[in-house]
Parts: C-alpha cells; structure tokens; sequence
C-alpha cells in the first residue's frame, strides 16, 4: 500500500542558467543540495555541472521511502501523505540526516482494544488513540529527515488530530490492512509478524522498532514518561538513553527543579520486546489515570513535544549508531 502522493519536481534550465542558479530559484540551498542534484542528473550534464538551456533537470530533496508494504523512492522538495489528514498531510524537506534508515512504529492496542483508560471530567480517555496521535507526529518528523516509515498500526480515518479529546473507534489495521484481532496474544503476534517480515525485507540495512504506550495506574500517582528495551540488546538500551537524555534536558529547561524520574529498564518478557527482532524502545507516556500526566497528552502541543523530543532521541542515536 503506497500512501504518498508526489509534488511535480522536474524543472526546466533557463538561458545561462547553472546549478547554483537553478537551486536558488527553486528556493532549495546549493549548499545543501548541490551534490544530490550532480547525482541525480549525471547523465544530463555538460561538463558535469553546465545545464543546457530546455533540458529537464530532477529537483533534488527528500529521498524516502512510502510509508507502507512497497517501497518507492520518491526525490521532491515534499511528499503527500493522506495517512496524517489534511492539515499535516504535506511533509517537507528538512534534511537526509536519517537516510537509510528504517523505523517501524507501533502504537498500543487498537481496533476492539483501546487499551488503557481514564476519565477526564465527563470524558473517557483511552491510550489507542493518544498513543497513535504521537505516533503519527513522530512518523511525520523522521519522515521529514529522510526515514524509512512503517506505521504497523494505522487508522485511515484519523490523522494528526489537534483536539483535546480524541474520539474512540475501532477502525486501525495492521500496515499490510489486516483487522485487528480481539484476542491480545494474537494481536500482538500479528503486529510483531509484521515487523519480523520487514526486518528480514530490510536485512542490512539500518532498523530500529519504537513502540508507544501510555500506562494505568493508581489515580494519584503522577509517572514520568519512561523506556523498556530487552535485556540482552544493547543497541534498543542505547536507544532508549538517548531518548531519555532529551527528556531529561529538555525539563531541566522547562520545568527547573522538577527532578524529572524516567527510567531506562529491561523488561524482556514483554510480547513485542521479546519476539520482535529489531533494537528496539518501548515508551511509556505516562499515567493514563493521573490529571497531571493527562495533560502531557490531552493537549495537542504536549503531544508534539512528545513527538519532536523522541524524534531528537531517535537522531542523536542514529548518529552515534554510524559513527
């Protein structure tokens, strides 16, 4: 299932027109995109940099992979994706720093289990649809740094979802478009299946699995956002302390004096840590049940900064990862 839709990115050289030139009047940084586009339009190049007044020329930019089953190579300034709704469906460029890599991105539950619940005055929260909302944003973010995307939980009807509650249903499949199954163990087996397939699909290449829950507990008890990983992978435990480290400098900033307490733990006998293959975190948002931990998610600009702060975790680990 192929979901991105394309923007027209041939351009056409003017008279004395060069790549720098062309660059520019295609508000696209000949600092930044100067090699990819000699990659790309080798063959057409006098010289190998001269463009020759009518020819075609391939705009260079983001070079991603569809999120879903098939894999297409799209070169654009910005790609189209429906699966994040109208307001966020557009995804711009904003650099390569994740190409090459693949993420397979699991929310919790769905489909006849929506999971954890909690009540926010007359409202019933439950962890599908707020833990899918941050996945999509966080799908939107590495996409926009040339990732490979598989979102193995999706939802046609619901993008990127500002509103504070987020209505309940039961409409998410699997990425391949299979029904959800009632039975939990059966769920889970079928989520993990499909990452398996992928990462054998992918052999070789950079892979990392990030799935995204938020956790029930005793109503007065207020968490801190905090990471599983299995305990024989050092590469998911990596993983998991670089996203910590983002959170943790990111409430020194805010929230001064907090002591903020996520913990970075192995939990091994948990499903999707124990029989997925790909290094992997398990996230917990927070306390479902708790006001205060309600808030980090209920507002849809604490869901971005969930979103972008894992998102910042995520590349600083790729980076290390290849050096």
């Amino acid at each position: 299932m192929v979901i991105a839709q394309f923007d027209d990115n041939i351009v056409v050289a003017q008279e004395c027109e060069g790549i720098h030139e062309v660059l520019l009047r295609n508000e696209l940084s000949p600092k930044i995109y100067k090699a990819p586009f000699i990659k790309l339009n080798k063959q057409k190049l006098n010289g190998d940099t001269l463009l020759i007044a009518g020819n075609t020329y391939i705009l260079p930019g983001l070079i991603i992979n569809a999120i879903g089953d098939k894999k297409v190579v799209v070169i654009t300034k910005s790609s189209i994706y429906p699966i994040f709704g109208k307001k966020y469906e557009r995804v711009p460029v904003i650099d390569n720093k994740l190409d090459g890599a693949n993420y397979y991105l699991v929310s919790g539950h769905g489909g006849p289990d929506p999971g954890a619940l909690g009540k926010y005055g007359n409202y019933t929260l439950s962890e599908d649809e707020y833990a899918y909302d941050v996945t999509l944003r966080l799908a939107r973010n590495l996409i926009s740094h040339g990732a490979s995307v598989y979102l193995i939980v999706q939802d046609k009807s619901d993008g990127i979802r500002d509103n504070t509650i987020l209505k309940l249903d039961k409409s998410e499949t699997t990425l391949s478009g299979q029904k959800l199954p009632l039975n939990q163990k059966e769920r889970l087996k079928q989520r993990a299946d499909e990452v398996n397939r992928l990462y054998y699909k992918n052999k070789g290449s950079f892979q990392r699995l990030v799935a995204i829950h938020i956790d029930s507990r005793s109503k007065g008890q207020n968490i801190d956002v905090f990471f599983y990983h299995h305990h024989n992978s050092l590469r998911g435990k990596n993983l998991a302390k670089e996203i910590q480290k983002i959170f943790q400098t990111k409430y020194d900033k805010h929230q001064p004096g907090r002591n903020y307490r996520g913990t970075v733990s192995s939990r091994s006998g948990l499903y999707m840590i124990r029989k997925t293959l790909p290094p992997m975190v398990y996230i917990e948002l927070g306390n479902i049940r708790n006001y205060r931990d309600q808030l980090r998610f209920v507002r849809s600009d604490n869901r971005q900064a969930l979103a972008n702060w894992i998102e910042l975790g995520i590349l600083n680990d790729y980076k290390k990862s290849k050096n």
